[in-house]
């Protein structure tokens, strides 16, 4: 059914239709709205589920673990320096192989603080053995955790997930959504069966002490679990489109790119900005076209080989940081290693970090930037840093 909600409160009613046995989260900003409203449904009745109270992230995320461990299916949200509080834990979910999914409204990291937009906190743990989703609206956010339960969940992957969307920019906006009914999800999502779980009449350990002759093999068995993800991530999506007319069976998304010159590479709400900028540099007759990444972990790259193939240039558009790299962002290196071989120029451009307004503007002068061969910048730096 089409409602107008705030995006916070579209996940917390896709959360609730996914039937999470238990729900673990402490409040920060701007990701209290979601389990605000999840509390109030566990209150209300509207919510079977165990709703558990703590005293910071990392507790948190720990109920968490102990409770999917214990075979629930299992519910958080986070954001920002809370995410980075989880660390240790986020961690050891993966290691341990849990199937929990937990929303991140993105947003920028101290010091100095910041409670404004940026992705740099999830993608400061893209390495931590979580699959790692970005919307752009409100719509496709909300969709993502359906999809996020049905893949993790499988038995040839058992791995957790991020569903992540820009924090105030889309987790405080009122946006047209279409909700499914409990019944549809019901039919889309089965009852979670777990493949291990704690049971005092058939005990088991997990997360035990791993010596050097075996902690090898573990990371290798959850690496093999991350690429098997993105084939059950598009099942999944795919499925999900058969059955709701939303398909996101693509780990990418191509906008006008059937014979782009330029393409911009993005992820998250910023995709919007750029598709309406490509839209007025088409009407004067430059060629460019965007390549939205919907999935980051595992990289699509495959998929962004075969978007990029035909353009003679790549401008990255990254609302994050990679301190010390050359290309400056995380996102660049791996679109360019996509490319290898190809000739294709890739460039990275910083921007929008700390919640700045990345404008139409912006994106023309980065095509123009892109065009010159000119990249691997901080884009927009105030005068008096120069």
């Amino acid at each position: 059914m089409l409602q107008i909600m705030e995006g916070s409160h579209a996940i917390a009613e896709a959360v609730r239709l996914c039937r999470p046995e238990v729900v673990s989260a402490y409040p920060i900003t701007p990701q209290t709205h979601i389990v605000e409203r999840l509390a109030e449904m566990v209150a209300d009745g509207d919510l079977d589920a165990e709703y558990i109270c703590v005293e910071s992230e990392f507790s948190a995320l720990s109920a968490c673990l102990g409770s999917s461990a214990a075979g629930s299916r299992v519910y958080s949200a986070t954001s920002s320096q809370g995410l980075m509080l989880m660390a240790e834990v986020v961690f050891n979910v993966a290691g341990m192989r849990q199937p929990i999914i937990m929303s991140i409204a993105n947003r920028a990291l101290g010091a100095p603080l910041s409670i404004w937009n940026d992705q740099q906190d999830s993608i400061s743990l893209r390495d931590s053995g979580w699959f790692q989703l970005y919307g752009e609206d409100v719509q496709e956010m909300t969709d993502q955790h359906f999809i996020a339960y049905k893949a993790a969940e499988r038995h040839d992957v058992l791995l957790p997930g991020f569903v992540c969307f820009d924090g105030f920019i889309l987790s405080h906006t009122y946006e047209p959504v279409d909700i499914p009914t409990q019944e549809e999800i019901d039919a889309y999502l089965p009852k979670y069966v777990p493949y291990n779980m704690l049971d005092a009449k058939n005990p088991i350990s997990m997360g035990m002490y791993a010596t050097p002759e075996y902690y090898h093999e573990f990371r290798y068995e959850t690496d093999q679990a991350m690429m098997r993800s993105a084939a059950a991530l598009s099942e999944a999506g795919k499925e999900f489109g058969e059955m709701f007319g939303r398909d996101y069976s693509e780990h990418v998304e191509s906008y006008r790119m059937d014979d782009a010159d330029i393409a911009f590479v993005a992820m998250g709400s910023l995709c919007g900005t750029v598709k309406d900028a490509i839209d007025e540099m088409r009407a004067d007759g430059i060629r460019a076209g965007l390549v939205k990444i919907r999935t980051y972990r595992p990289f699509p790259k495959e998929e962004i080989a075969q978007a990029l193939n035909d353009v003679s240039a790549v401008a990255v558009l990254e609302k994050n940081i990679s301190i010390g790299s050359a290309m400056k962002g995380a996102v660049g290196p791996e679109v360019l290693h996509a490319l290898n071989g190809t000739g294709i120029g890739v460039y990275s451009y910083v921007t929008g970090l700390g919640g700045r307004d990345i404008r139409k503007k912006d994106i023309r002068n980065i095509a123009d930037l892109a065009a010159q061969g000119k990249g691997d910048m901080f884009y927009g730096l105030r005068e008096e840093v120069l």
